[in-house]
């Protein structure tokens, strides 16, 4: 575990505008790119689409387009080889967009070319409506023609213990190959949620991806747990996925003040929030008991002073090669890109990217292009594509 400075390891890049001057009297040149220098070369950085209101999550389709959720409940078909084309998508359920809850997390089945399969995560108030909400999760099956839109919708898992609050919904989605769908709700912002084991708040979930239960989730039985509970003791995790080196999930949290952690979150075993943490309250007062006790995991990784993390990535593609076989994370508070290198279970080293240049970000993707993509999270947020400049 290692804990990181923000003042001594904040690596200013220098950006260069890739873009050729504009004649005096002419029309200002759009900039197609920029090209940051960082600790292992240069790489450039590609607005592909703008426009898009909140965007919080985006998954590749096999013909190179892209469906981006909107926070306030819609998910937009973008078309990165026409100029960003974007259509909207139709058939989503009621999504209860308020405070931080919204149309979240989305990705494909891994059998998406056979299947055309969806995954998605939203804040659901069920039969009744309003903004009594809580955390689901869905699938549906996408068809692109005529018209982009969803159906053989099915709610595959959706929170019972709804309230209010707008704070804490999570959540990332993340599908281990095996017909098994991980994913991660918040605390709701009410933190002695996250220890109570028969609260899907605060959890790392397991379900099948027809919304069984998997017979080897570690309270399977619901005698001790809510079956679906895979880990307990998560503030909330708005980054997931899976090492492909080990099969393993890492989660990524946000922390109060400080305490921004990664973890390996194992089965049926529980990180502390808010029995330990990294941080201390946003007014400044102790959480818990501390940093550590008995019965409680440790992160491999924490920030202090936070970062606000949200979307991670394993990167293992061929656009940046030196890039490959290290761990992406997306930072709100500091508006940058983490990359961050790894030994094992060990995080050794981080560079911060493109600080304070394209806005809070908010997704993170590896795709199979092969380049890394990530998403800014605004009114008019950007998708952006990054490959090498060397």
């Amino acid at each position: 575990m290692r804990k990181i400075s923000n003042i001594a390891n904040r690596f200013r890049l220098l950006s260069v505008l890739f873009v050729a001057v504009a004649l005096s009297g002419c029309s200002p040149v759009e900039v197609k790119a920029q090209v940051f220098e960082t600790q292992l070369g240069k790489v450039q950085v590609e607005k592909v689409a703008s426009g898009i209101d909140s965007p919080w999550a985006m998954a590749m389709l096999p013909n190179g387009k892209l469906l981006v959720t909107e926070k306030d409940g819609k998910i937009i078909l973008v078309d990165p080889a026409n100029q960003g084309e974007k259509r909207e998508v139709e058939g989503l359920p009621p999504i209860a967009a308020f405070g931080q809850g919204g149309l979240l997390d989305l990705v494909l089945d891994p059998e998406f070319t056979r299947n055309q399969t969806i995954y998605f995560t939203f804040s659901d108030a069920g039969a009744n409506g309003g903004r009594n909400a809580g955390t689901a999760i869905a699938s549906a099956t996408f068809s692109e023609t005529p018209t982009p839109k969803l159906s053989n919708l099915k709610i595959l898992f959706s929170m019972d213990k709804k309230d209010r609050s707008g704070q804490h919904f999570g959540s990332r989605i993340v599908p281990d190959g095996k017909g098994n769908l991980y994913f991660t709700i918040g605390d709701r912002g009410t933190q002695m949620r996250a220890q109570d084991p028969f609260d899907a708040a605060g959890t790392v979930m397991r379900i099948r991806t027809d919304g069984s239960i998997p017979d080897d989730n570690p309270f399977a039985d619901g005698a001790k747990a809510l079956p679906q509970i895979w880990s307990i003791g998560h503030r909330n995790a708005q980054g997931a996925a899976l090492n492909p080196s080990t099969g393993e999930l890492w989660t990524l949290s946000h922390g109060p003040r400080g305490g921004d952690e990664i973890n390996i979150p194992e089965a049926g075993k529980n990180y502390g929030w808010p029995i330990i943490s990294y941080g201390v309250n946003y007014s400044g007062t102790k959480v818990g008991i501390g940093t550590e006790a008995p019965g409680f995991e440790q992160p491999i990784y924490y920030w202090d002073p936070s970062i606000a993390p949200s979307g991670f990535a394993f990167y293992e593609g061929d656009a940046i090669p030196q890039w490959k076989g290290n761990l992406f994370a997306g930072a709100l508070k500091y508006r940058t890109v983490v990359r961050l290198e790894i030994d094992g279970d060990r995080i050794v080293s981080e560079e911060r990217l493109f600080e304070d240049v394209f806005g809070r970000i908010r997704d993170v993707r590896s795709f199979p292009d092969g380049a890394l993509w990530f998403l800014t999270d605004d009114s008019d947020g950007s998708v952006y594509r990054v490959t090498s400049a060397e």
